[in-house]
């Protein structure tokens, strides 16, 4: 774990204004409120102010793909902010990574979180990325600067992860209120378990603010001991079924769906499915109730500018639609990177985490009747160990016509996107998904489950191959419908035409985003910026 001292050097002196330093220590474990700020003068303008007559939203996030990605989520933390910035002044929140200090700008210390109940406190900076969009950081090196990912290590998840988590989540909850004397938040948009207990602990503490609360995976709860609900410093009357108690357990994100303004989730059919006791992971019977009072939307993810075959430097080549020698040189460069042999056949591509949910499984299935109808398979990405083992196992039966790369490169995977002719993606679930929208837009075919986002951005026959049954049969059927239009030039290359011109970008779903947040915001804030 890098030490505090490493990260000292980073870090820019506070500034002064009239002998007093623009700081403000509040500890928030003893009251509710920030203390008002000390006048600040005039002549000394401070890049946090941002427009005083933009709405502010805070983006707190567990993850950003700037510093730190583990999935989707990491993606869109990276985008939508951006998106965001013309409509709002949006900043994002994100607990101090080692990646996260060494990468912003002008890093600077503007307020202090004190301790409560077992949550360390921690200092709070800010900075920018370099295109300038605002970050605070939670600068807490025994908190955050440990080696893994975000959550956990080689071991598994790390122990004090409600600890942690609690941690962003007050701090979120603190900003509302008014920490940093420049600038507070007007409305928490607030994503997964991880950032879920801030409309918890505004609720405990008596802070009115809206806030929107985004699941990107139902499945992920933040669960924890009852026993650790006052080191978290939520009140014994919280553990009720109308608060944070699920089954005898604390649950982070049961807690963000009760006491958030709104809820929404990353593509309209998740939404409804996550309202059924077959996707609802035990809180459907929640989850219908803010359907029904109108406090559940589905808002489907977008995908950044990069994914362009006409632009992206990644690629072994370029292209653009009707270009398809400039695809089948992506197609030969992988060939010859995962060491298979040349073919003119199709080549299928996975590019994902290899986990249950995927369905990596059922793809494995089929990866022999693809080698013996003269097609190859190219895989990239890691998860659970048997699925590794078994890719692996496959690629060595296989030498010449499946490749595995069990990691993820940036490259390597665009070029995958670029240089295949279906994707594989028969996920049991999957609450938006990005993969089959990165295929698309380069020209691969998404064969793919109809659940969740993928219903929502697969057309059967048009731009992929959809199918209903999550089993070797139902992915199979599909795989057999591609050989079939593999085989038909003109109607591959017109199926190929479609998916790349579907536009799966961010502006759409900030206008709906914009459109949410007016109807949170209600009176709660509307008075300060009105009159603009």
């Amino acid at each position: 774990m890098p030490s505090a001292a490493a990260a000292g050097p980073a870090y820019q002196q506070r500034r002064r204004w009239g002998g007093g330093e623009a700081m403000a220590y509040v500890d928030l474990g003893a009251r509710p409120f920030a203390e008002p700020p000390s006048p600040i003068s005039a002549f000394e303008p401070d890049h946090r102010l941002g427009n005083a007559l933009l709405p502010r939203i805070l983006y707190a996030t567990p993850e950003m793909a700037d510093f730190v990605k583990t999935g989707g989520l990491g993606e869109v933390a990276g985008a939508l902010p951006r998106a965001l910035r013309r409509h709002y002044d949006v900043r994002v929140l994100i607990p101090g990574y080692a990646r996260v200090l060494a990468g912003l700008e002008n890093l600077t210390m503007v307020g202090r979180f004190g301790a409560f109940a077992g949550v360390p406190g921690c200092e709070l900076g800010y900075g920018t990325t370099p295109d300038g969009l605002g970050v605070y950081v939670l600068v807490a090196p025994d908190l955050y600067e440990r080696d893994g990912t975000p959550y956990g290590d080689a071991d598994g998840d790390f122990g004090d992860n409600d600890l942690r988590f609690a941690r962003l989540s007050r701090a979120a909850a603190e900003l509302a209120a008014g920490i940093d004397p420049l600038w507070s938040a007007d409305l928490l948009h607030l994503n997964d378990w991880q950032t879920a207990l801030a409309p918890a602990y505004m609720s405990w503490l008596g802070i009115r603010r809206p806030s929107v609360l985004t699941i990107h995976n139902l499945a992920y709860q933040g669960l924890f001991p009852r026993d650790n609900l006052g080191r978290i410093g939520a009140p014994d009357y919280a553990f009720q079924m109308d608060g944070v108690e699920f089954y005898g357990q604390l649950s982070f994100l049961k807690a963000g769906i009760f006491h958030a303004s709104h809820v929404t989730t990353v593509s309209e059919t998740y939404a409804r499915e996550i309202t059924t006791p077959e996707g609802g992971c035990g809180l459907d019977g929640l989850l219908r109730t803010r359907a029904a009072q109108g406090r559940l939307t589905g808002i489907l993810n977008g995908i950044d500018e990069s994914w362009d075959p006409r632009t992206d430097s990644h690629l072994a080549t370029r292209f653009e639609p009707d270009d398809w020698k400039g695809k089948r040189a992506n197609a030969d460069e992988v060939r010859k990177q995962f060491g298979m042999a040349v073919s003119r056949g199709p080549l299928f591509a996975i590019v994902s985490r290899l986990v249950h949910q995927k369905g990596i499984d059922l793809s494995i299935s089929a990866a022999e009747s693809i080698v013996a109808e003269g097609g190859q398979l190219v895989v990239i990405g890691q998860g659970e160990g048997r699925f590794e083992e078994a890719l692996r196992d496959l690629a060595g039966r296989y030498p010449e016509n499946v490749g595995v790369h069990v990691g993820f490169r940036e490259t390597e995977a665009r070029r995958i996107f670029a240089g295949s002719d279906f994707l594989l993606m028969p996920s049991r679930f999957e609450p938006c998904g990005l993969a089959q929208m990165y295929a698309q837009r380069f020209g691969s075919l998404p064969i793919v489950r109809r659940t969740g986002g993928l219903n929502d951005t697969v057309e059967d026959g048009v731009t992929g191959f959809t199918f209903g049954e999550a089993s070797p049969r139902g992915l199979t059927s599909a795989i057999r419908r591609a050989f079939e239009t593999f085989g038909q030039k003109k109607r591959l290359n017109t199926m190929r035409r479609s998916a790349m011109s579907r536009s799966f970008g961010w502006d759409g779903a900030a206008l709906n985003y914009c459109n949410l947040y007016a109807r949170a915001f209600g009176n709660h804030t509307a008075r300060r910026w009105k009159a603009a």
